[in-house]
């Protein structure tokens, strides 16, 4: 299991609040958690649930994965996904917007692009076991 790393949840939070142009404050309430809650989640203080995570994500507009990865809740997946994620989120030149906006276009590609790997793994078993 994944470990608890909470100073760089703190950071990351306090990092990501600051490149959305939220104060505290504004963060704590589009998250429907307290303002002296929230800060002290980003002084590493306090260990916030995965539901609070969630709503922490959702007011800023990051992928809640990544932010459980941050608090050591969710190991990170081998196959980059979450490194494209993490790569558009940090790039201080495009905005918010437009963050949201290729990380949606990114997820809606692995989507759709699942199922086509899952079968092509089941068509290569099947032949498999014909030869």
């Amino acid at each position: 299991m994944a470990t608890f790393r909470v100073g760089s949840l703190g950071d990351y939070l306090r990092e990501q609040r600051r490149t959305a142009q939220l104060s505290l404050r504004q963060l704590a309430e589009a998250a429907g958690v307290s303002n002296p809650y929230l800060s002290q989640i980003e002084r590493g203080l306090r260990k916030p649930s995965a539901e609070i995570l969630q709503q922490l994500a959702k007011a800023l507009r990051i992928s809640a994965e990544t932010l459980y990865v941050r608090a050591g809740i969710l190991d990170e997946r081998v196959d980059g996904g979450l490194e494209v994620t993490a790569a558009v989120m940090a790039d201080p030149t495009i905005n918010e917007r437009q963050k949201r906006v290729l990380i949606d276009i990114y997820e809606s590609f692995r989507k759709e692009n699942q199922p086509a790997a899952a079968t092509a793994g089941e068509g290569k078993e099947e032949h498999g076991n014909q030869g």
